[in-house]
């Protein structure tokens, strides 16, 4: 398949990567300073799944001359709007988006600039960093991109991009019922960002304290009912699996939103606890939790934009 990863950031590098490994063809649509990075260091991937470093198709833009058969967006959330831009000349009546994008609000977003039957639903169950030098590491055992049309079914298209991943590195989900599986990972992340961005901690950090598991608790069956007022339950496996992540005092976890505060960078606060916040307003639950977690977020990025965070 000919595909264009937008960003060779830490969620597009990593999957980008495998997808070279195998076969496909694909370019990463990136800014002027990364692309230098890449085509003087190529890609350089470091995980318990396999090393990945060589050269790539590295470019600053796109023309509507050219053709993919799958544009993936890995962008953050802040980012949607110029990502959108940059992509807009490669896609054409038979590209298809996918983003891996968290949250559900950019879905609507892009439904406008595409149109709905170009775009798929999709997430990324995965964590992986990139460092100063640019390199990216996989810091886990989590390595699942799941993908799907809007509308429900298992079309042509959709399960050839499943063909197209590697098996082993990535763990490729081609589902029916996408719009569930985002609202499940919705859950699962607006909770443990919500209580680790206020605690600043991990998940094992917290879960060591008295009433940390308590609180990530209190956040998922929240979260789960919220879930299930717009027509999508989490099932019961589901939500046993993250109550035993939750008490687990060993576990290392930090989700990407706490680690780009403690790097000083621009969050997706809005997207993701702002977006629940307004969940609950909606539905009439308890929204004390969310607005002091919300108004914490914005303050942090008040006093970034100001100048004033500590190194």
């Amino acid at each position: 398949m000919n595909i264009l990863v937008l960003g060779a950031g830490a969620i597009g590098g990593y999957f980008g990567a495998r997808l070279i490994e195998a076969g496909q063809d694909v370019s990463f649509l990136v800014r002027q300073p990364r692309k230098e990075l890449l085509d003087t260091k190529g890609l350089q991937l470091t995980s318990s799944f396999g090393d990945f470093s060589a050269p790539v198709r590295a470019l600053t833009s796109v023309s509507s001359q050219d053709h993919y058969d799958v544009v993936i967006l890995s962008c953050k959330a802040y980012d949607l709007d110029s990502a959108i831009e940059m992509v807009r000349p490669a896609v054409d009546a038979t590209t298809a988006v996918l983003p891996l994008l968290n949250g559900l609000a950019h879905m609507e977003r892009l439904n406008e600039a595409f149109g709905a039957q170009r775009v798929l639903g999709g997430l990324a169950k995965i964590v992986v960093a990139q460092s100063g030098d640019g390199s990216i590491q996989h810091l886990n055992d989590w390595r699942t991109v799941i993908f799907g049309e809007q509308g429900g079914g298992l079309s042509t298209r959709v399960q050839a991009l499943h063909e197209a991943f590697p098996q082993g590195s990535v763990l490729a989900k081609a589902v029916p019922d996408i719009q569930q599986q985002m609202w499940e990972k919705l859950v699962h992340l607006s909770t443990v960002a919500t209580v680790t961005c206020l605690m600043r901690a991990s998940v094992g950090e917290i879960a060591r304290v008295p009433g940390g598991t308590e609180l990530f608790l209190r956040m998922l069956a929240l979260h789960a009912e919220i879930a299930t007022r717009e027509g999508h339950p989490p099932p019961e496996t589901f939500l046993a699996d993250y109550r035993r992540l939750f008490a687990d005092q060993t576990a290392p976890y930090v989700p990407s939103i706490l680690r780009d505060i403690e790097r000083h960078k621009p969050i997706e606060g809005d997207h993701i606890v702002g977006f629940m916040l307004n969940k609950v307003r909606k539905h009439g639950l308890d929204a004390s939790l969310h607005e002091i977690a919300y108004l914490h977020l914005r303050a942090y990025e008040a006093r970034r934009s100001a100048g004033r965070l500590s190194a």
